[in-house]
């Protein structure tokens, strides 16, 4: 691994805890991000040539602090600024309060800020990219794709929140029980797109993100804690886990996509499942159904199946059709398409993707099913239209080449023919 690569792995793993030590100092998201984004390039400077501290996480906060107090002793030459210990309270990050705060209710750091970013004050959307910028460090052009708009456009959604924090003087402070209700769902929704980017793998690796997926496991274990009762929370952690277990089968030794009904399920993650398949069980039991039980039971199905053909597709048609209900989304709808295509054949499965194309002009996922139900159609011509729309549109290497390999045996297919 290259020094730039090492040092890029270290700085995002200890994020979420400098940040959240910045924050208790500083009470403020400006000033916390600049002093880590300080501390991070000082550890550019100086790693390379000392090796990585042996506590990664005090050093930033060490580092990040210091700078940013000089930044405001200079600034306070300019204009007067309140005294310092209302910038910082200069104790100790371990000290009595912050034990307090984080062993009382949350037990992570990150958590922890993750409530704190997803304050009412601000819209639902805005709280969420917020968190993921800020908290989970996923960058714009990632947090972009989650919420299919534009990087500029999610770009002006992270500062008008972060100026609306600043304008209105949202406190950045830990909530009580009857807040952290409030903003469960806006937490949820944070692990959901957190590990979404971490296994589609859309930031250029060519391999799915394993620390995010399994970050987002373990907090969403930690929210369970908190909220053992609610059926969305066991849903969304099930669903996780269904997910999750099948990351050893989803590539091959080259990082090429192996599509669900090529895979090994003998490499799926049989505890995984297990532990997934137990949560569900417990979260039906509540009768709320919600979007992220029914996710869960729609992955359940394909990991009961023994073998592919032994998928249920008409209780998972049937499932989309509640969750098109319950959260409308073309890209549901699109979902839905495929098991329509294995009920009733690629012609019913194309009427429904014609009714979506306005709707995902930019989706990568919708043209490369086009191109797949146009080739099962003997539609060539078309098919790789859409697969060259596919190509144009792929997030990642293992993207990339699974659409150039159904590019290739279209070709060779039309040559030979």
């Amino acid at each position: 691994m290259s020094t730039i690569a090492w040092i890029d792995v270290a700085l995002r793993g200890a994020r979420p805890q400098a940040m959240g030590a910045l924050l208790r100092h500083f009470r403020g998201l400006d000033l916390a991000e600049e002093a880590f984004q300080e501390a991070c390039l000082r550890a550019l400077n100086s790693w390379p040539r000392n090796g990585p501290p042996r506590d990664t996480v005090a050093w930033l906060v060490l580092v990040g602090r210091n700078a940013a107090l000089d930044g405001v002793r200079r600034r306070r030459r300019e204009r007067e600024l309140p005294g310092e210990e209302a910038l910082s309270d200069l104790s100790d990050a371990e000290g009595p309060l912050a034990e307090q705060l984080d062993e009382a209710d949350y037990r992570d750091d990150l958590l922890r800020l993750l409530f704190m970013c997803c304050h009412p004050e601000l819209p639902a959307t805005q709280q969420i990219a917020l968190a993921l910028r800020i908290v989970c460090g996923l960058t714009v052009p990632e947090i972009a794709r989650a919420f299919l708009v534009t990087d500029v456009a999610m770009e002006q959604r992270i500062t008008r929140a972060k100026n609306r924090v600043a304008a209105e003087y949202i406190p950045f402070e830990t909530p009580g029980a009857p807040e952290r209700a409030e903003r469960l769902a806006a937490v949820a929704a944070v692990l959901y797109l957190l590990f979404n980017e971490g296994y589609s793998a859309t930031g250029g690796s060519a391999h799915v993100r394993v620390p995010l997926c399994d970050e987002a496991i373990r907090l969403a274990r930690l929210l369970l804690r908190l909220f053992p009762g609610e059926p969305e929370m066991l849903g969304l952690t099930a669903l996780m886990l269904l997910q999750h277990s099948r990351s050893k089968a989803r590539l091959d030794a080259q990082g090429a996509i192996v599509l669900l009904e090529d895979q090994d399920r003998g490499l799926w993650d049989r505890d995984r499942i297990a532990e997934a398949l137990a949560l569900l069980d417990k979260a039906l039991r509540h009768a709320r159904p919600g979007p992220y039980q029914v996710q869960a039971a729609i992955a359940a199905i394909h990991a009961r199946a023994p073998r592919f053909e032994d998928t249920d597709w008409a209780e998972i048609e049937q499932l989309y059709a509640v969750l098109e209900r319950l959260q409308p989304s073309p890209v549901v709808s699109l979902n839905r398409a495929v098991a329509v295509a294995k009920l009733r054949g690629p012609a019913a499965a194309l009427a429904v993707l014609d009714v979506l194309a306005k709707d995902l002009p930019g989706y990568f996922y919708f043209f490369g099913v086009r191109g797949a139900l146009l080739v099962d159609l003997g539609r060539p011509d078309e098919a790789r239209e859409a697969f060259d729309r596919a190509l144009a549109l792929a997030k990642s290497p293992a993207e990339a080449a699974h659409i150039r390999l159904q590019i290739d045996r279209l070709t060779r297919k039309k040559e030979a023919g």
